[in-house]
């Protein structure tokens, strides 16, 4: 949800034009900015406030070397006496099949043996097959084969999509020479003029439906630390965990949240991706911007968000324009 995967192209060719030798991805969620910062030789920090996130930057972006094994991967097929089966008995009959859900368990219970990032590749090797292997890729709705159109990705296994994540995520690493970081934390938290350019892209609130990413994506933030202290929401059918809060999905208090947000990073260069769809509307934000920069420039491109797929019926957001907001 709200990955800037497609606008990939368009964002490389802006951030070219800007002089900077690192950068912060404040609000990473799929990882794919931070990665292409990387691509283009910065040093990046990747920040994200749910686990499954910082995971993926983890495994993607701060780590350079290292990758798992053929050895390493058939020792996580296999099982472990005693090993916990939390999976498999608070999840049985919601997403996935019986096996799908002992996979799981099997799998995690090697996770404390193994180093940061192989830890980190295994888990975001994970999150792709959840992904994949879901129907619509959100974990909002129960019923095993509710939406099953017949495509592969509901076809294979887990276990068939880890080995082939494992595959994908082992390709991406690479190293540019620089020293690379990743963390899970509020982004009010984070050091201020710690980077010389600043990206931000917060969950804007849309004019329509929410921006929870805890509701759609709460199976994942769950296994990213086996739910550990977890407070499931009391009604859910689905074993949803409880919104955590964010002032970015209240109008009330998201352009407080955006003023604070520019002061925070008022030290280096500023570049907000945001949507025409989005509140506030671009004019406000780009007053709110001008308070601490002094030369402020919109770049924009049109852009459709694709948010699942139902056989030949889309699930897709209206066509926007994409904003790219430049302070300096």
């Amino acid at each position: 949800m709200g990955s800037k995967h497609g606008l990939l192209p368009w964002l490389h060719d802006v951030l070219a034009e800007l002089k900077f030798e690192s950068a912060l991805d404040a609000f990473s969620g799929s990882g794919c900015v931070s990665y292409l910062l990387k691509t283009m030789g910065k040093a990046v920090w990747a920040n994200d406030f749910l686990r499954f996130a910082s995971d993926l930057t983890r495994a993607t972006t701060e780590n350079s070397h290292g990758t798992l094994g053929s050895d390493e991967v058939e020792r996580l097929l296999t099982d472990t006496p005693g090993r916990r089966r939390f999976v498999e008995e608070q999840f049985r009959g919601i997403f996935f099949p019986d096996e799908d859900n002992a996979f799981l368990d099997r799998v995690w219970a090697h996770l404390p043996s193994l180093t940061q990032e192989k830890r980190a590749l295994v888990l975001a090797s994970l999150y792709r097959s959840c992904l994949k292997r879901q129907p619509r890729g959100v974990f909002t709705v129960s019923g095993i084969g509710r939406y099953d159109d017949g495509r592969r990705d509901l076809r294979l296994s887990l276990q068939e999509h880890f080995l082939e994540s494992v595959e994908v995520f082992n390709g991406l690493v690479f190293d540019n020479g620089r020293t690379h970081r990743s963390s899970c934390a509020d982004v009010f938290s984070l050091e201020h003029g710690a980077v010389d350019l600043a990206y931000l892209d917060p969950p804007y609130v849309p004019r329509a439906d929410d921006n929870c990413y805890i509701k759609r994506y709460h199976f994942l933030e769950g296994l990213a630390s086996y739910w550990e202290g977890a407070e499931f929401h009391p009604t859910s059918k689905v074993r949803k965990l409880r919104k955590r809060h964010t002032p970015f999905s209240y109008r009330h208090a998201a352009e407080a949240a955006f003023e604070g947000l520019f002061d925070r990073f008022r030290r280096s260069i500023i570049v907000l991706s945001y949507s025409s769809n989005g509140y506030p509307e671009l004019e406000r934000l780009l007053a709110l911007l001008r308070r601490y920069k002094s030369d402020v420039v919109v770049h924009e491109a049109e852009h459709r968000y694709h948010f699942g797929t139902h056989g030949r019926v889309a699930a897709k957001r209206a066509l926007v324009t994409e904003y790219l907001i430049v302070g300096t």
